[in-house]
Protein backbone atom coordinates (compact mmCIF):
# COMPACT_ATOMS: atom_id res chain seq x y z
CA UNK A 1 0.00 0.00 0.00
CA UNK A 2 2.55 2.19 0.85
CA UNK A 3 4.42 1.31 -2.46
CA UNK A 4 1.45 2.03 -4.53
CA UNK A 5 1.13 5.66 -2.02
CA UNK A 6 4.59 6.81 -3.71
CA UNK A 7 4.25 5.97 -7.51
CA UNK A 8 1.01 8.13 -7.01
CA UNK A 9 2.72 10.75 -6.15
CA UNK A 10 5.70 10.99 -8.67
CA UNK A 11 3.07 10.05 -11.46
CA UNK A 12 1.10 13.22 -9.89
CA UNK A 13 4.84 15.65 -9.67
CA UNK A 14 5.36 14.52 -13.47
CA UNK A 15 2.19 15.40 -14.55
CA UNK A 16 2.57 18.68 -13.48
CA UNK A 17 6.07 19.34 -15.00
CA UNK A 18 4.21 18.24 -18.27
CA UNK A 19 1.10 20.90 -17.82
CA UNK A 20 3.97 23.55 -17.33
CA UNK A 21 5.84 23.22 -19.75
CA UNK A 22 2.81 23.32 -22.31
CA UNK A 23 1.91 26.54 -21.24
CA UNK A 24 4.93 28.17 -21.56
CA UNK A 25 5.22 27.03 -25.26
CA UNK A 26 1.97 28.42 -25.46
CA UNK A 27 1.86 31.55 -23.87
CA UNK A 28 1.66 34.72 -26.01
CA UNK A 29 4.50 37.11 -26.80
CA UNK A 30 4.61 39.65 -24.40
CA UNK A 31 4.51 43.77 -25.75
CA UNK A 32 8.19 45.02 -25.80
CA UNK A 33 6.07 48.30 -24.21
CA UNK A 34 4.44 46.04 -21.25
CA UNK A 35 5.00 48.39 -18.00
CA UNK A 36 4.80 45.33 -15.90
CA UNK A 37 7.59 43.16 -18.15
CA UNK A 38 10.82 43.17 -16.61
CA UNK A 39 12.39 43.11 -20.09
CA UNK A 40 11.09 45.49 -21.14
CA UNK A 41 11.98 47.97 -18.51
CA UNK A 42 8.72 47.92 -16.33
CA UNK A 43 8.03 47.82 -12.81
CA UNK A 44 10.09 44.58 -11.41
CA UNK A 45 8.52 42.16 -8.49
CA UNK A 46 11.15 44.04 -6.22
CA UNK A 47 9.62 47.23 -7.29
CA UNK A 48 12.54 49.07 -9.28
CA UNK A 49 11.86 50.50 -12.39
CA UNK A 50 12.48 49.37 -15.74
CA UNK A 51 16.08 48.57 -17.10
CA UNK A 52 18.98 50.66 -16.31
CA UNK A 53 20.10 53.22 -18.76
CA UNK A 54 22.30 51.63 -21.54
CA UNK A 55 20.81 48.53 -21.03
CA UNK A 56 20.57 46.39 -24.22
CA UNK A 57 17.31 44.36 -24.86
CA UNK A 58 17.61 40.46 -24.84
CA UNK A 59 16.09 39.12 -28.32
CA UNK A 60 13.03 37.10 -27.77
CA UNK A 61 13.16 33.89 -29.29
CA UNK A 62 10.60 33.04 -31.59
CA UNK A 63 7.80 30.75 -30.31
CA UNK A 64 7.80 27.72 -32.02
CA UNK A 65 4.61 26.09 -33.14
CA UNK A 66 2.98 22.67 -31.23
CA UNK A 67 1.33 20.23 -33.50
CA UNK A 68 -2.42 20.16 -32.35
CA UNK A 69 -1.91 15.94 -32.26
CA UNK A 70 1.29 16.58 -29.95
CA UNK A 71 -0.47 19.23 -28.00
CA UNK A 72 -4.14 16.66 -27.55
CA UNK A 73 -1.67 13.61 -26.68
CA UNK A 74 0.60 15.65 -23.96
CA UNK A 75 -2.97 17.50 -22.38
CA UNK A 76 -4.31 13.72 -22.17
CA UNK A 77 -1.54 12.42 -20.78
CA UNK A 78 -1.45 15.40 -18.31
CA UNK A 79 -4.98 14.24 -17.41
CA UNK A 80 -4.29 10.82 -17.47
CA UNK A 81 -1.34 11.36 -14.98
CA UNK A 82 -3.55 14.25 -12.93
CA UNK A 83 -6.75 11.34 -12.71
CA UNK A 84 -6.83 9.61 -9.11
CA UNK A 85 -5.10 5.84 -9.10
CA UNK A 86 -7.32 2.96 -7.82
CA UNK A 87 -6.01 0.47 -5.69
CA UNK A 88 -5.25 -2.66 -7.55
CA UNK A 89 -7.19 -4.04 -4.87
CA UNK A 90 -10.51 -2.20 -5.89
CA UNK A 91 -9.47 0.64 -3.17
CA UNK A 92 -11.94 3.73 -3.42
CA UNK A 93 -10.57 6.45 -5.53
CA UNK A 94 -8.08 8.66 -3.29
CA UNK A 95 -8.28 6.44 -0.43
CA UNK A 96 -5.64 3.45 -1.11
CA UNK A 97 -5.61 2.66 2.43
CA UNK A 98 -9.46 2.00 2.90
CA UNK A 99 -10.46 -2.07 1.86
CA UNK A 100 -12.15 -2.21 -1.53
CA UNK A 101 -14.82 -5.32 -2.09
CA UNK A 102 -12.07 -7.90 -3.61
CA UNK A 103 -10.57 -7.29 0.29
CA UNK A 104 -13.92 -7.70 2.24
CA UNK A 105 -14.60 -10.82 0.42
CA UNK A 106 -11.34 -12.43 0.93
CA UNK A 107 -11.83 -12.25 4.54
CA UNK A 108 -15.09 -13.12 4.42
CA UNK A 109 -14.21 -16.32 2.41
CA UNK A 110 -11.56 -16.87 5.16
CA UNK A 111 -13.83 -16.03 8.21
CA UNK A 112 -16.36 -18.73 6.62
CA UNK A 113 -13.21 -21.60 5.99
CA UNK A 114 -11.89 -20.78 9.45
CA UNK A 115 -15.70 -22.08 11.00
CA UNK A 116 -16.00 -24.73 8.84
CA UNK A 117 -13.29 -26.09 9.94
CA UNK A 118 -13.52 -26.34 13.53
CA UNK A 119 -17.34 -27.73 12.01
CA UNK A 120 -15.33 -30.63 10.19
CA UNK A 121 -13.27 -31.40 13.64
CA UNK A 122 -14.05 -34.94 15.17
CA UNK A 123 -15.43 -35.16 18.90
CA UNK A 124 -12.74 -36.25 21.08
CA UNK A 125 -13.27 -40.16 21.48
CA UNK A 126 -14.25 -41.47 24.51
CA UNK A 127 -12.24 -43.82 26.57
CA UNK A 128 -13.50 -47.55 26.26
CA UNK A 129 -13.93 -48.12 29.87
CA UNK A 130 -16.74 -45.06 29.48
CA UNK A 131 -18.26 -46.42 25.70
CA UNK A 132 -18.90 -49.88 26.53
CA UNK A 133 -21.04 -49.60 29.64
CA UNK A 134 -22.78 -47.09 27.39
CA UNK A 135 -22.84 -49.39 24.93
CA UNK A 136 -24.27 -52.18 27.17
CA UNK A 137 -27.14 -50.17 28.74
CA UNK A 138 -28.00 -48.37 25.63
CA UNK A 139 -28.18 -52.46 24.12
CA UNK A 140 -30.64 -53.74 27.25
CA UNK A 141 -33.19 -50.59 27.15
CA UNK A 142 -33.76 -50.99 23.43
CA UNK A 143 -33.99 -55.07 24.11
CA UNK A 144 -36.36 -54.57 27.00
CA UNK A 145 -38.73 -52.21 24.92
CA UNK A 146 -39.01 -54.83 22.00
CA UNK A 147 -39.32 -57.42 24.49
CA UNK A 148 -42.16 -55.54 25.79
CA UNK A 149 -44.13 -53.99 23.38
CA UNK A 150 -42.77 -56.09 19.94
CA UNK A 151 -41.61 -59.51 20.01
CA UNK A 152 -40.13 -61.55 22.76
CA UNK A 153 -38.08 -64.46 23.28
CA UNK A 154 -39.43 -67.31 25.54
CA UNK A 155 -37.68 -70.36 26.80
CA UNK A 156 -39.39 -73.25 26.76
CA UNK A 157 -38.95 -75.10 29.92
CA UNK A 158 -41.79 -78.36 29.36
CA UNK A 159 -41.64 -81.47 27.42
CA UNK A 160 -45.41 -80.81 26.43
CA UNK A 161 -44.64 -79.60 22.71
CA UNK A 162 -42.29 -82.26 21.73
CA UNK A 163 -41.06 -82.80 18.58
CA UNK A 164 -42.29 -79.00 17.49
CA UNK A 165 -40.73 -77.68 20.24
CA UNK A 166 -37.76 -78.76 22.61
CA UNK A 167 -38.24 -78.64 26.61
CA UNK A 168 -35.67 -78.41 29.12
CA UNK A 169 -34.59 -81.82 28.48
CA UNK A 170 -34.10 -81.39 25.07
CA UNK A 171 -31.98 -78.52 25.88
CA UNK A 172 -34.74 -75.80 25.91
CA UNK A 173 -35.76 -74.16 22.96
CA UNK A 174 -35.44 -70.22 22.76
CA UNK A 175 -38.58 -69.28 20.54
CA UNK A 176 -39.65 -66.10 19.67
CA UNK A 177 -42.81 -64.38 20.12
CA UNK A 178 -44.99 -61.78 17.99
CA UNK A 179 -46.82 -59.64 20.55
CA UNK A 180 -48.31 -57.45 18.26
CA UNK A 181 -50.28 -60.33 15.77
CA UNK A 182 -53.19 -60.37 17.94
CA UNK A 183 -53.73 -56.69 18.42
CA UNK A 184 -55.21 -56.61 14.89
CA UNK A 185 -56.90 -60.55 15.22
CA UNK A 186 -58.06 -63.12 17.19
CA UNK A 187 -55.94 -66.51 17.94
CA UNK A 188 -56.93 -69.14 15.07
CA UNK A 189 -57.06 -73.45 15.15
CA UNK A 190 -53.41 -74.44 14.56
CA UNK A 191 -51.81 -71.14 16.09
CA UNK A 192 -48.72 -71.70 18.47
CA UNK A 193 -49.44 -69.30 21.67
CA UNK A 194 -47.86 -67.91 24.60
CA UNK A 195 -50.24 -67.61 27.48
CA UNK A 196 -50.32 -66.73 31.14
CA UNK A 197 -51.25 -70.06 32.76
CA UNK A 198 -54.48 -69.61 34.71
CA UNK A 199 -54.08 -69.97 38.75
CA UNK A 200 -55.78 -73.43 38.11
CA UNK A 201 -53.86 -74.70 36.11
CA UNK A 202 -50.98 -77.05 37.01
CA UNK A 203 -47.58 -76.72 36.56
CA UNK A 204 -45.43 -78.28 33.95
CA UNK A 205 -42.14 -78.31 34.92
CA UNK A 206 -40.75 -77.96 38.19
CA UNK A 207 -37.59 -75.75 37.50
CA UNK A 208 -35.48 -75.03 40.87
CA UNK A 209 -34.91 -71.48 40.62
CA UNK A 210 -31.79 -69.25 42.19
CA UNK A 211 -31.38 -69.22 45.90
CA UNK A 212 -29.05 -66.58 46.64
CA UNK A 213 -29.95 -62.46 45.68
CA UNK A 214 -27.29 -62.10 42.70
CA UNK A 215 -28.82 -65.30 41.62
CA UNK A 216 -32.54 -64.13 41.06
CA UNK A 217 -31.40 -60.94 39.95
CA UNK A 218 -29.39 -62.61 37.16
CA UNK A 219 -32.47 -64.93 36.06
CA UNK A 220 -35.17 -61.67 36.39
CA UNK A 221 -32.57 -59.98 34.01
CA UNK A 222 -32.16 -63.18 31.50
CA UNK A 223 -35.51 -64.18 31.59
CA UNK A 224 -36.17 -60.14 30.50
CA UNK A 225 -34.09 -61.27 27.10
CA UNK A 226 -34.73 -64.84 26.92
CA UNK A 227 -31.31 -66.55 28.16
CA UNK A 228 -32.57 -67.68 31.00
CA UNK A 229 -35.62 -69.89 32.71
CA UNK A 230 -38.89 -67.80 33.00
CA UNK A 231 -39.50 -67.05 36.19
CA UNK A 232 -43.47 -66.54 35.84
CA UNK A 233 -46.28 -68.84 35.06
CA UNK A 234 -46.59 -68.87 31.32
CA UNK A 235 -47.27 -71.70 28.73
CA UNK A 236 -46.60 -72.69 25.11
CA UNK A 237 -49.71 -74.82 23.68
CA UNK A 238 -51.62 -74.85 20.16
CA UNK A 239 -54.93 -73.41 19.59
CA UNK A 240 -57.18 -76.51 18.92
CA UNK A 241 -60.76 -74.75 19.06
CA UNK A 242 -62.18 -70.85 19.21
CA UNK A 243 -64.62 -69.11 21.12
CA UNK A 244 -68.53 -70.78 19.78
CA UNK A 245 -67.03 -74.61 18.71
CA UNK A 246 -67.27 -77.56 20.62
CA UNK A 247 -64.28 -80.03 20.98
CA UNK A 248 -64.73 -83.85 21.44
CA UNK A 249 -62.32 -86.37 21.77
CA UNK A 250 -62.65 -89.19 19.99
CA UNK A 251 -63.69 -90.65 16.84
CA UNK A 252 -63.77 -93.97 16.11
CA UNK A 253 -60.07 -93.52 15.15
CA UNK A 254 -59.04 -91.63 18.15
CA UNK A 255 -59.13 -88.40 16.58
CA UNK A 256 -60.38 -84.59 18.44
CA UNK A 257 -63.27 -83.61 16.51
CA UNK A 258 -64.75 -79.89 16.11
CA UNK A 259 -68.64 -79.25 15.71
CA UNK A 260 -68.04 -83.11 14.57
CA UNK A 261 -65.59 -83.05 11.98
CA UNK A 262 -62.15 -84.86 12.84
CA UNK A 263 -58.88 -82.90 12.97
CA UNK A 264 -55.76 -84.31 10.79
CA UNK A 265 -53.16 -83.75 13.33
CA UNK A 266 -49.96 -84.52 11.91
CA UNK A 267 -47.76 -82.62 14.45
CA UNK A 268 -48.91 -84.78 17.63
CA UNK A 269 -46.33 -86.99 19.56
CA UNK A 270 -46.22 -89.91 21.24
CA UNK A 271 -50.57 -89.74 21.62
CA UNK A 272 -52.71 -91.17 24.81
CA UNK A 273 -52.73 -94.63 23.90
CA UNK A 274 -55.95 -95.37 21.58
CA UNK A 275 -57.12 -99.40 20.78
CA UNK A 276 -60.60 -99.17 18.75
CA UNK A 277 -62.54 -102.05 20.29
CA UNK A 278 -60.31 -102.54 23.46
CA UNK A 279 -59.52 -98.79 24.73
CA UNK A 280 -61.58 -96.76 22.81
CA UNK A 281 -64.54 -93.74 22.98
CA UNK A 282 -67.24 -96.00 21.87
CA UNK A 283 -70.79 -95.27 23.22
CA UNK A 284 -71.07 -98.91 24.63
CA UNK A 285 -67.72 -98.58 26.61
CA UNK A 286 -68.72 -95.41 28.06
CA UNK A 287 -72.13 -96.97 29.01
CA UNK A 288 -69.31 -99.44 31.04
CA UNK A 289 -69.62 -98.65 34.87
CA UNK A 290 -66.17 -100.07 35.24
CA UNK A 291 -64.83 -97.82 32.17
CA UNK A 292 -62.08 -100.41 32.19
CA UNK A 293 -62.13 -99.90 28.66
CA UNK A 294 -62.54 -96.21 28.09
CA UNK A 295 -59.06 -94.84 26.89
CA UNK A 296 -58.01 -91.84 29.07
CA UNK A 297 -57.76 -89.56 25.48
CA UNK A 298 -61.24 -89.47 25.76
CA UNK A 299 -62.62 -86.22 26.89
CA UNK A 300 -65.98 -84.38 25.88
CA UNK A 301 -67.72 -83.01 24.61
CA UNK A 302 -66.83 -79.43 25.31
CA UNK A 303 -68.07 -76.10 24.09
CA UNK A 304 -65.84 -73.37 24.09
CA UNK A 305 -67.15 -69.89 25.69
CA UNK A 306 -67.23 -67.10 23.32
CA UNK A 307 -63.54 -65.17 23.82
CA UNK A 308 -61.82 -68.32 25.00
CA UNK A 309 -59.51 -70.64 23.02
CA UNK A 310 -59.03 -74.67 23.77
CA UNK A 311 -55.33 -75.51 23.65
CA UNK A 312 -53.61 -78.39 23.60
CA UNK A 313 -49.73 -79.82 23.65
CA UNK A 314 -48.50 -81.44 20.77
CA UNK A 315 -46.76 -84.27 23.22
CA UNK A 316 -50.45 -85.34 24.39
CA UNK A 317 -48.84 -88.07 26.64
CA UNK A 318 -47.12 -85.28 28.68
CA UNK A 319 -49.06 -81.79 28.18
CA UNK A 320 -51.43 -80.41 30.99
CA UNK A 321 -53.10 -78.76 28.79
CA UNK A 322 -57.57 -77.99 28.81
CA UNK A 323 -58.52 -81.31 28.55
CA UNK A 324 -56.83 -82.01 32.13
CA UNK A 325 -58.47 -83.73 34.50
CA UNK A 326 -61.46 -84.49 32.78
CA UNK A 327 -60.02 -87.30 30.31
CA UNK A 328 -60.94 -90.66 30.73
CA UNK A 329 -64.39 -89.38 29.91
CA UNK A 330 -64.94 -87.55 32.99
CA UNK A 331 -66.79 -84.73 34.02
CA UNK A 332 -66.15 -81.63 31.50
CA UNK A 333 -66.85 -79.60 34.15
CA UNK A 334 -63.57 -80.55 35.81
CA UNK A 335 -61.64 -79.96 32.74
CA UNK A 336 -58.81 -77.09 33.19
CA UNK A 337 -60.82 -76.08 30.52
CA UNK A 338 -60.24 -73.19 27.92
CA UNK A 339 -58.55 -70.09 28.38
CA UNK A 340 -59.15 -66.26 28.04
CA UNK A 341 -58.05 -64.53 24.54
CA UNK A 342 -56.78 -61.61 26.73
CA UNK A 343 -54.64 -64.07 28.86
CA UNK A 344 -52.78 -64.78 25.15
CA UNK A 345 -49.14 -62.94 24.99
CA UNK A 346 -48.67 -63.33 21.24
CA UNK A 347 -48.10 -66.03 18.56
CA UNK A 348 -44.21 -68.23 18.69
CA UNK A 349 -43.47 -67.90 15.47
CA UNK A 350 -39.13 -68.65 15.18
CA UNK A 351 -37.20 -70.69 16.67
CA UNK A 352 -34.04 -68.60 17.62
CA UNK A 353 -31.79 -70.84 19.62
CA UNK A 354 -30.03 -72.89 19.63
CA UNK A 355 -28.70 -72.26 16.16
CA UNK A 356 -29.25 -75.77 15.20
CA UNK A 357 -32.84 -75.78 15.42
CA UNK A 358 -32.97 -72.01 13.01
CA UNK A 359 -36.67 -72.78 11.96
CA UNK A 360 -40.11 -71.04 11.78
CA UNK A 361 -42.64 -72.83 13.66
CA UNK A 362 -45.89 -73.93 11.81
CA UNK A 363 -49.46 -73.47 12.24
CA UNK A 364 -50.82 -75.99 10.01
CA UNK A 365 -54.55 -75.14 8.85
CA UNK A 366 -56.97 -77.23 11.06
CA UNK A 367 -60.06 -75.03 11.14
CA UNK A 368 -62.97 -77.29 9.09
CA UNK A 369 -65.20 -74.71 10.05
CA UNK A 370 -66.14 -74.29 5.92
CA UNK A 371 -67.13 -78.15 6.30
Amino acid sequence: MTGRRHRANDDRAAGGHVACRLMNEHRPARDESDPFDSDAGGVTSSGSAGPAAGDVPRPRPEPTAVPRSATAQDTATAIDIEAPVSTAAGGRSGDPDKPGPADEHGAAVQRWREKSGRRRRPAQKRPWWVEIPVLLVTAFILTFLIQTFLFKVYYVPSGSMEQTLHGVESGGDRILVNKVIYDFSDPEPGDVVVFKGPPTWAEEANIPGPTSWLGKLGQAVGSVIGIAPPNEKDYVKRVIAIGGQTVKCCDAGGNVTVDGVSLDEPYIYEPIPFEPGESDCSDAHLAESSRLHVSERCFGPVQVPSGQVWVMGDHRLRSADSSYHCQHAGDPASCQGPIPVDDVIGKAIFIIMPISRWDTIGDPQIDHRGG
